[in-house]
């Protein structure tokens, strides 16, 4: 018996699809759940830390543009940004470590952490780091490749109303492409997550070889750093579960257009 009878919109769907665009809603808001959870640890930590002067009196600048300058790397600017849509980066295109405009001038933990694993990312780059190279090449798939699954359909759909008298084929193979795009950049995400994390252990290396931060602040920014990969990590399992409703609901739109023909 279909999970979902009854109801015009999945009128047509088989009940396995139905049971399993109920599961991933499950999933979704289970994950939605611990991810507000997660935020808000990390945004109390993030402040906490962010409150602590670390020992050195560093800024998030003085301790990027130290590290920078100590590997060679006189060329990568270190920049000021007030948008959230950057916020703590590195760029390879435009040669920059960007950091938020507090982070940038305060000299707490929070601010060292910041500095250091941003401009580590720009080190992994200069040293060649295979991982960081791949990034490198495929962060523009990896940033757009999400926005792409809808226009992408809009221009199945557009070709299948001029061309084709609507009959769907159009629109869905522009469908699959879009999910394989999607699928993409999924994977991308991964590889993002890894290379977060080597900068993150090469900052604290270069942290202490320079006498930089105490091995208790080390630790401090470990837990940090811990924290934020903790919440990455559960935005790619939001991310895959989206991917897989978004096939379910393809699937779906094809069953019920299969059967409207019969």
């Amino acid at each position: 018996m279909p999970l979902l009878q009854g109801i015009e919109e999945f009128q047509g769907v088989s009940a396995g699809i139905q049971w399993a665009m109920f599961i991933v809603a499950c999933l979704i808001a289970v994950v939605a759940v611990i991810s507000v959870g997660i935020s808000i640890w990390l945004f109390v930590r993030y402040l906490e830390f962010n409150r602590r002067v670390n020992s050195r009196n560093l800024s998030g600048k003085d301790a990027a543009r130290r590290i920078l300058d100590k590997h060679g790397l006189q060329h990568i600017k270190v920049s000021v940004v007030g948008s959230m849509l950057f916020g703590n980066s590195y760029s390879h295109y435009f040669k920059k470590v960007r950091l938020r405009r507090l982070t940038t001038n305060k000299n707490s933990i929070t601010s060292l952490a910041m500095g250091a694993e941003k401009s580590a990312l720009a080190v992994l780059d200069q040293e060649g780091d295979k991982d960081m190279r791949a990034r490198v090449a495929l962060t523009p798939l990896m940033y757009f490749g999400p926005l792409a699954f809808i226009p992408i359909l809009a221009i199945g759909i557009l070709i299948d109303l001029i061309f084709f008298n609507f009959n769907g084929v159009a629109t869905t193979i522009a469908a699959f492409l879009g999910l394989a795009i999607y699928s993409v950049s999924f994977v991308l995400s991964i590889l993002t997550l890894k290379t977060e994390k080597k900068a993150q252990e090469r900052a604290c290396q270069i942290l202490k070889q320079e006498d930089m931060a105490t091995d208790e602040e080390i630790g401090m920014m470990k837990e940090l750093f811990q924290l934020y990969n903790i919440q990455y990590i559960n935005d790619i399992i939001m991310e895959l579960l989206q991917l897989i409703m978004r096939a379910l609901q393809l699937v779906a739109k094809m069953q019920q257009k299969s059967g409207s023909n019969d």
